[in-house]
């Protein structure tokens, strides 16, 4: 099993630009999750949605093409791809000849979908969407609805994830709600550089402390992991602190090495968010 430490994150790579689906790097996502405790399934939906912002290739005759990627890996499969080495892989179209788009698009695909479910039986697919150069106006910058929590002038003093200052009010009439702040930084796992996201929570339950939440989503300053387990994380001290009817929590984190990770976790069955970028993206 691959482990964070082992791959090229915060280590010289060589600029690979002749295609190599190798270069993806997988790494399970159970042992993570059993941190959190979940050991046999997770009560959540939803996916990592990836933006490509530095894809290119070679057309048959050798001129260069460019595209956008919007890429879409489900939350049940049983890895993630390491950051860096997705950035190496898309590295590698960069002066390979391919016929069209559409088989970019059909590569992309199969290579993240065997890395995605590497030791496992798939059960479900990956996505994928190119966006040509003609149609890049057609990308909006879109920031998050919902009452902002950074609008609180609350006192924080705790830097890592503190799970106990979330609360809500128990036997008082139900809401539904969303919450927004721009203020979620964590740090990488293996290098420990920074990561900075805004967060999206919409939930269905007793009212929950907006200066709890505020300060709980500020304790992910020091914590060193990556954004989508961040996130799974989020969702389940919200969930298990605060017992809501329904929950969601969807991330967007800056774009590193031309690639952005937006993850979305939901208790309840429903369709993923537009993978719409926001003005820090």
């Amino acid at each position: 099993m691959n482990t964070p430490e082992q791959s090229q994150l915060g280590k010289r790579s060589a600029y690979v630009d002749q295609y190599d689906a190798a270069l993806l790097f997988p790494i399970a996502r159970a042992p993570k999750r059993a941190e959190i405790g979940l050991t046999a399934g997770v009560p959540f939906f939803g996916a990592d949605m990836w933006t490509a912002f530095e894809l290119g290739w070679l057309g048959p005759r050798g001129k260069p093409q460019v595209a956008l990627a919007h890429i879409t890996v489900p939350c049940e499969s049983a890895n993630i791809i390491e950051s860096k080495s997705f950035k190496l892989y898309l590295n590698s179209f960069n002066n390979t000849r391919f016929a069209d788009a559409a088989e970019v698009q059909a590569r992309l695909r199969a290579d993240i979908q065997e890395a995605v479910w590497r030791g496992a039986t798939p059960q479900s697919s990956v996505g994928v969407k190119l966006i040509a150069p003609e149609l890049f106006d057609r990308e909006p910058i879109y920031e998050f609805d919902g009452l902002n929590l950074d609008r609180l002038d609350v006192e924080c003093s705790r830097y890592t994830p503190a799970p106990e200052l979330l609360r809500a009010g128990v036997g008082e009439a139900p809401v539904t709600e969303v919450l927004v702040s721009h203020l979620l930084k964590s740090n990488c796992l293996v290098t420990g550089q920074p990561d900075w996201g805004s967060v999206q929570i919409g939930y269905t339950g007793a009212p929950i402390d907006e200066e709890g939440l505020l300060q709980y989503l500020v304790s992910f300053r020091n914590h060193h992991e990556f954004h989508e387990q961040c996130v799974e994380r989020i969702f389940m001290d919200i969930w298990r602190r605060c017992q809501p009817l329904k929950l969601w929590v969807y991330a967007r984190y800056t774009r590193r090495g031309g690639l952005d990770i937006n993850p979305y976790r939901t208790s309840h069955p429903q369709a993923l968010p537009a993978n719409t970028r926001n003005a820090r993206q």
